[in-house]
């Protein structure tokens, strides 16, 4: 479910503006999407018409005698061309081009991958806690669960570690994913535009229940968020008791 982030609620630093996209992580993967769609289908068009082009003006009309002056011969070099000038045109608006694309995309990227984009008073901190097989997520007030319920259009920096094994966090359709590793922290923040549910999975392997480690993801409205926040309190609901499903216990 996509919808129009309330700009005014955000920090700043994701309100748009500049050559870098700003907002949640799934507009900003999808304006890079949409930039490769663009100039990917715009060379494409190129070369095939220039292709197209070259094939009608040098066609075989069937006239033996019928032939240019510039038609080009099997096993001579072509005259005329310019000293190279086509081909070094070609490459130095090709080098153009692709430098800007890698340097757009590198600095989008450094935005997507920083924790800056969070760093303002309305922002929330859950702590993800990784282990074989499920997850905990630990609120500013102490609050425990096994699942995460956030806030729709407010900026969520969630601080990521394991508790044995290497795992990865990653919520494929917020366009989330950071590793969790034993001993670190490592941060992403994600922002979602509206009353949602989704799923959070483990990317890396780590293990036979590797397949069921999963977590509910809620995303509430601010009035519910806010209400559902107030009446947990320093507990736990079973976030750190999550285990594999039984058919998987059953294995021998």
């Amino acid at each position: 479910m996509t919808g129009t982030l309330n700009l005014a609620r955000l920090p700043v630093s994701l309100q748009g503006g500049g050559i870098v996209p700003r907002g949640s992580r799934v507009e900003v993967f999808s304006q890079i999407f949409d930039v490769f769609l663009v100039l990917g289908t715009l060379v494409g068009v190129i070369v095939i018409g220039y292709m197209v082009y070259n094939a009608y003006i040098y066609r075989d009309t069937g006239d033996g005698d019928d032939y240019d002056d510039d038609r080009p011969e099997l096993g001579e070099i072509p005259t005329g061309g310019g000293k190279g000038g086509k081909l070094f045109l070609s490459f130095g608006l090709s080098a153009i081009v692709v430098v800007s694309l890698i340097g757009w995309t590198f600095g989008t990227l450094l935005y997507v991958e920083a924790a800056e984009p969070v760093e303002s008073d309305d922002a929330i901190t859950v702590e993800v806690e990784g282990f074989q097989f499920g997850w905990s997520f630990t609120y500013p007030n102490g609050h425990q669960a096994s699942t995460l319920r956030l806030p729709a259009d407010t900026p969520v920096k969630l601080e990521v570690t394991s508790r044995d094994v290497f795992h990865n966090f990653g919520i494929p359709e917020l366009r989330v994913k950071t590793d969790a590793i034993p001993g670190q922290t490592t941060e992403t923040w994600l922002i979602t535009d509206e009353p949602a549910e989704y799923k959070a999975i483990c990317y890396e392997l780590c293990g036979t229940g590797h397949s069921f480690m999963q977590a509910n993801v809620v995303v509430m409205e601010q009035q519910a968020y806010e209400e559902w926040y107030a009446g947990t309190t320093n507990s736990s609901e079973n976030a750190s008791r999550v285990t594999a499903p039984a058919a998987l216990e059953a294995e021998p």
